[in-house]
């Protein structure tokens, strides 16, 4: 299934991007679209798919006796999901144009704009350090300044022995994944598509998501669900819930950007 234009209402964002405002019913459509990307796609999808899984699976193994640290950099390392999935962004690109899949050409899909990909990759880095260190001092600071096993960490959180903790530690993980959805959404696919700044392409993925606030709500909870079942089956859910996030993603871009030539 392809998705490549449907009527909307649109407000400028500049002189050449406008907005549409889409209805939130459209979400089924863009995860068909990405699971139709992975049937085309193939290896080259799958590929991506699995690079999540490992780098999932090499920081359980480096920080599995430190849980207070593995926590922090499992969920940090998904801010940087939308650099990450900069090739399934390009896949969807060049198979939506009609090239055949390939995965040479994806993994230097951020070559054409450079600066301004890596600028904004720059942000998310910076974002995700933030996460880790503020992750251990919640950690440190509900735990009486020792750092808790995994087992401390269940017990916590299965009996609400520290109700606040949870507040606060989930409170600000939220905080800092839709700072990044936000900026971030639409941003990649445009610099990718387009050549956009990233100043150009943060904006207009921050104006998207307030032209569509209850679809963007739901489709960051759809990721969330998509993400959280690849780690709950020890990572390797991702090597097909990251591609149809990744194209899923592209077609979102297509459906809510519209540039003029």
């Amino acid at each position: 299934m392809r998705i490549h234009h449907i009527p909307a209402s649109k407000v400028s964002a500049d002189d050449d991007i406008s907005i549409r405002q889409v209805p939130y019913h459209i979400i089924p459509d863009w995860l068909h679209a990405g699971v139709t990307d992975i049937h085309l796609g193939g290896r080259a999808s799958l590929f991506y798919g699995m690079m999540f899984a490992a780098v999932g699976v090499i920081i359980h193994s480096i920080f599995a006796e430190n849980y207070w640290l593995l926590a922090g950099t499992t969920t940090g390392f998904f801010l940087l999901g939308p650099f990450l999935a900069m090739g399934l962004y390009d896949l969807s690109r060049r198979m939506e144009a009609g090239e055949p899949p390939a995965l040479t050409p994806t993994l230097i899909a951020w070559l054409p704009n450079l600066m301004n990909i890596a600028l904004f990759t720059m942000l998310l880095i910076l974002v995700f350090f933030a996460w880790i260190r503020l992750s251990m001092s919640i950690f440190a600071h509900y735990f009486n300044g020792a750092l808790p096993t995994f087992a401390d960490v269940v017990i916590n959180v299965f009996t609400f022995k520290q109700p606040t903790f949870l507040f606060i530690y989930f409170s600000a993980g939220a905080l800092f994944a839709v700072f990044i959805f936000s900026i971030s959404v639409i941003a990649m696919p445009l610099m990718l598509d387009r050549n956009a700044s990233a100043w150009t392409a943060a904006v207009t993925s921050l104006r998207t998501c307030a032209r569509n606030p209850i679809t963007m709500s739901l489709w960051a909870f759809c990721i969330v669900v998509l993400v959280g079942f690849g780690l709950v089956t020890n990572f390797l859910g991702l090597i097909l819930t990251m591609p149809v996030v990744g194209h899923a993603s592209w077609h979102v871009y297509r459906n809510l950007i519209e540039v003029k030539d």
